[in-house]
């Protein structure tokens, strides 16, 4: 049974890398050109706005620099880099450079989370790293040195994301909903004054840009990292990293059935080492439990037995 309940989780949390996957498409197809930072914002904040609403709970405490940092590096810091990298880079070819996420998350979690790291797990990661080589590394890969470093930049954003989201947790009052419209709300407040000096607004929106902003904030950001948060609660973090790679196979595939790009023989290759890293991580997680990894869903108190009294004599 409860073999059953992580594969169930797996496949619900892959849905939100899979609709990520699609962020290149949309970027490159239906986004006003070379404004990383307004597609960003508009993607995070309306979404985040309408959780906010929908659960009128405010962090408390602690949990406003823990709202802060995390709503940076999962949101923020993250999408403006995804962007730069979507601008910059094939569309493939920028989901797989930041694939190299798992392996980040890997080191994050062996020192943040003291997590037990497993043979299987860094045969895993190597199997990643040369898949990720094969399909990036090619003579007409359309590989471009901004792209590639915010690519890279927005892997190690979101694998910090990924590690203190574990570590931390969530507030016991506060629903999962909320707690990522904190998050939304948090990295589209940090990048709108950004865009505004940065880009300005545009003097034009098409019909396909408002298109384009809406499925990006809906489906990719309020649906998708909803569910994206819930994975991360229910399964270890390096499982969930590596499920990260369903959005650089999306992205192929669209490529491939929608703007006609091919792929090499030695980039199929990869695209096989890719899945069988994911494949083995899975395989991996199955064989045993690994230890605690902090606090992944809301913690709850116990209530104490009022004491006693006892009469005088």
């Amino acid at each position: 049974m409860k073999r059953d309940r992580v594969v169930l989780d797996s496949l619900l949390t892959v849905l939100a890398p899979s609709v990520w996957g699609s962020t290149y498409l949309v970027t490159t197809e239906l986004l006003p050109p070379d404004r990383p930072l307004l597609a960003s914002t508009v993607r995070a904040l309306p979404a985040g706005l309408i959780l906010l609403a929908l659960g009128r709970t405010l962090p408390r405490g602690v949990w406003w620099w823990r709202a802060l940092v995390l709503g940076v590096l999962n949101i923020g810091a993250f999408f403006f880099l995804l962007f730069v990298a979507a601008y910059h880079l094939p569309g493939g070819v920028a989901a797989l450079v930041m694939a190299v996420q798992p392996m980040v998350v890997l080191a994050l979690s062996a020192l943040v989370l003291k997590t037990r790291v497993a043979p299987a797990h860094l045969v895993a990661c190597v199997l990643g790293v040369s898949g990720v080589g094969l399909l990036v590394l090619q003579p007409h890969a359309g590989l471009d040195a901004i792209g590639v470093g915010a690519g890279l930049l927005g892997a190690v954003s979101m694998a910090g994301g990924i590690v203190l989201t574990k570590r931390w947790g969530r507030p016991a009052d506060t629903g999962l909903l909320t707690f990522t419209g904190w998050q939304l709300t948090v990295g589209g407040l940090v990048l709108a004054p950004v865009t505004l000096l940065g880009e300005g607004l545009p003097t034009t929106v098409t019909g396909e840009n408002v298109l384009g902003f809406a499925y990006l904030g809906l489906i990719g950001a309020l649906f998708a990292y909803a569910v994206w948060f819930r994975g991360v609660e229910r399964l270890p973090a390096l499982t969930v990293s590596f499920l990260g790679f369903a959005s650089p196979l999306t992205a192929t595939v669209l490529g491939y059935l929608v703007l006609d790009q091919a792929l090499s023989p030695l980039q199929l290759i990869g695209a096989l080492a890719v899945v069988a890293s994911v494949v083995l991580v899975q395989y991996a997680g199955s064989r045993g439990a690994p230890p605690p990894e902090g606090p992944t869903a809301p913690a709850r108190t116990r209530p104490t037995a009022p004491r006693r009294k006892t009469a005088r004599t």
